[in-house]
């Protein structure tokens, strides 16, 4: 067959196609063809950034394209938020992110995306384990006891958080619904000054991570109530959870997950849910992820889905009973 002639057969077929609805490009494009970009909603070092170039990296080995972590900080994470719910539902811009996007739509209802209707779930990747301090002069060694102190002296203690709306912050008002006890709120502008203050004895309590709590607790210098809300921190699996210790409800650990636009097709959300789950299984990623504090974990894209629907429920429920406002 001549080249002439063979030109023209393929013209034919990629017509063909055209008018059967399949597009010719489509139809020849084998995902993912071209690089991918996975947009952080906030700065480089945090969680979720580092779950995003652990992963991002063996994807790009797996898949054999370049994804490229796109740091989008801003606005609490809407910017980068924002970001993807506005792409193409094409594969090729992701967002790996944390529970903030569901606190955030509880905070405001001026966020500027639907986290239920504005993303396809891709799934679960990880989860930061939260940790109930106080410091060693408060008189409580357990949850009970602290408890106790608070409604025995209401509004006589003071907890610390990073800021209004910020995870620590919602976490501890949960806390206080639960057990109906007063404990007043101190924000600061970021978790550096909000640990200094608690170590010095200004503030008497905080949610912390675990893995920033811990060496403060081994050099004596903060004593940890309970670690892990459902279940214990495999980091320190010789303290209760929060559940252990009767709290309903309770679950303030920080989850962190894979998302794409709305309306990503079934087969790509697959793909993708499948790769992540066979990453995280890696001992490597495991072991250098757990050093950062994160626990690796996998589910499917329905599993996230709920998780989004009733922690926004459950987060809404909260920020109206304590009527807590983002700064």
């Amino acid at each position: 067959m001549s080249v002439r002639m063979l030109r023209l057969t393929l013209r034919g077929f990629a017509l063909a196609l055209t008018l059967a609805g399949l597009p010719a490009a489509h139809a020849q494009e084998r995902y993912p063809s071209r690089p991918i970009r996975m947009i952080v909603p906030f700065t480089a070092g945090t969680g979720m950034d580092l779950l995003a170039r652990a992963i991002g990296q063996k994807l790009s080995q797996r898949l054999k394209v370049p994804v490229v972590v796109d740091n989008r900080a801003g606005a609490s994470g809407n910017i980068g938020t924002e970001a993807v719910s506005k792409s193409p539902a094409d594969g090729y811009t992701l967002l790996m992110t944390a529970s903030t996007i569901v606190q955030n739509a509880a905070l405001s209802r001026s966020v500027p995306y639907d986290p239920v209707r504005g993303f396809t779930p891709i799934g679960v990747a990880a989860i930061g384990n939260m940790a109930l301090v106080v410091h060693p002069s408060v008189p409580a060694k357990s949850v009970a006891e602290f408890v106790a102190l608070a409604k025995a002296q209401p509004g006589q203690l003071n907890y610390a958080s990073p800021g209004n709306g910020t995870p620590h912050h919602l976490a501890m008002e949960l806390f206080k619904l639960n057990f109906g006890i007063d404990i007043t709120h101190v924000p600061y502008k970021g978790t550096a000054g909000a640990v200094t203050d608690l170590l010095g004895g200004q503030v008497q309590a905080m949610f912390l991570p675990v893995h920033v709590a811990l060496p403060q607790a081994r050099a004596g210098k903060l004593r940890i109530l309970a670690a892990g809300g459902l279940r214990r921190s495999p980091v320190t699996p010789d303290l209760p959870s929060l559940a252990e210790e009767g709290v309903r409800d309770i679950d303030v650990d920080i989850w962190y997950a894979l998302f794409a636009p709305a309306g990503l097709p079934r087969e790509i959300v697959s793909l993708l849910n499948v790769e992540m789950a066979a990453i995280l299984a890696q001992s490597e990623v495991r072991d250098n992820l757990q050093k950062q504090g994160l626990n690796p974990v996998t589910g499917t894209p329905e599993e996230l889905a709920r998780l989004v629907e009733t922690d926004l429920e459950r987060w809404t429920r909260v920020v109206r009973a304590a009527r807590i406002s983002s700064d």
